[in-house]
């Protein structure tokens, strides 16, 4: 059954890719390995209660979260991004059957159908919106039974709260991101370099290559996305509101002056935010947190997601 697969690589996928024991039998329903492949694996030296948890390999010490760690963390942010665009471009989010697993399954507070009012930001949010659908749908397959079910998520609070920080609206005010075309661009702003900065932090933390080139695809989804945000906001005029929103974001991460708007300190176009190199800033998990709970401080819910995420990454970073 397991022929022309490297040996050593078959232990360190099953070993990686479970966060506890149960989470490893899952894993392998899930991949298709019934009993004779489990009599292949303990050929290899995998037996059946030889479960890695936390993603330590063997009798050593543990190197950081699993491999269903981070998928699972990063299908929480996919969550968050499938229901707030579905909804704005079809009025209606995830089916009840896109939603389950472990941990506490939340509702979803806000979002209906925007009115759009240029046939570029139609397709535009169309095309997202299936790309965002799909990435839920390929991380919980891959996950199986080990998959997170999707947490409560505010999207009326928490962008009132965010465009309040970034000081778009006073203190008292509304922020409707899916009132119009514009304020769909200007909430879409808020996730997508989130997203193509989370996915760069993983990439380390991902020992399974399989997993990891799928990891590798999706963030180069989410790279085209944030690009053709930052074009069309640009091509609107949004730029100033734009920056407020990445200052915004800036304060909540942590103290270095990473992220960027869509115009540099010239005004000039800065579509593609890069460090001197040409390359792509990072976010740890805990980071991404910090932005997602609206919170510069070490908490474990706020923000888009008022009851916290599932899984075991689930604390932000203190940046306060």
């Amino acid at each position: 059954m397991f022929e022309g697969f490297n040996q050593a690589f078959v232990k360190d996928a099953i070993a990686r890719s479970s966060e506890n024991p149960v989470d490893r039998r899952r894993f392998l329903r899930a991949a298709g390995i019934g009993t004779a492949g489990a009599v292949g694996l303990g050929a290899l030296g995998v037996g059946a209660g030889t479960a890695i948890a936390g993603g330590s390999h063997g009798n050593g010490p543990a190197q950081g979260p699993s491999d269903a760690a981070v998928l699972n963390f990063a299908l929480n942010l996919e969550y968050l991004e499938a229901e707030y665009y579905l909804r704005g471009v079809y009025g209606k989010g995830l089916a009840d059957s896109q939603v389950d697993g472990s941990g506490t399954l939340g509702g979803v507070k806000g979002g209906y159908k925007v009115t759009f009012t240029t046939k570029i930001g139609q397709q535009y949010a169309e095309e997202i919106a299936q790309d965002e659908l799909h990435h839920v749908d390929f991380l919980r397959a891959a996950l199986g039974n080990a998959k997170v079910a999707r947490p409560a998520i505010n999207l009326t609070d928490a962008f009132n709260a965010a465009a309040t920080a970034a000081g778009l609206i006073k203190k008292g005010e509304s922020f409707d991101p899916f009132a119009s075309e514009d304020n769909f661009l200007l909430g879409a702003f808020v996730f997508e370099d989130v997203g193509v900065t989370a996915y760069k932090g993983a990439a380390p933390l991902i020992a399974n290559k399989t997993f990891l080139e799928a990891a590798a695809g999706i963030l180069a989804v989410e790279a085209y996305h944030a690009g053709l945000i930052r074009t069309l906001l640009l091509a609107k005029g949004l730029a100033e509101p734009a920056g407020a929103i990445s200052d915004a974001r800036d304060s909540l991460d942590g103290p270095t002056d990473d992220d960027q708007g869509i115009v540099d300190k010239r005004g000039k176009a800065n579509i593609v935010p890069t460090d001197a190199n040409g390359l792509a800033y990072s976010r740890s998990a805990g980071s991404v947190l910090n932005i997602v709970f609206l919170n510069p401080k070490k908490v474990t819910s706020g923000g888009f997601f008022p009851e916290g995420v599932n899984g075991t990454i689930v604390t932000s970073d203190n940046n306060a």
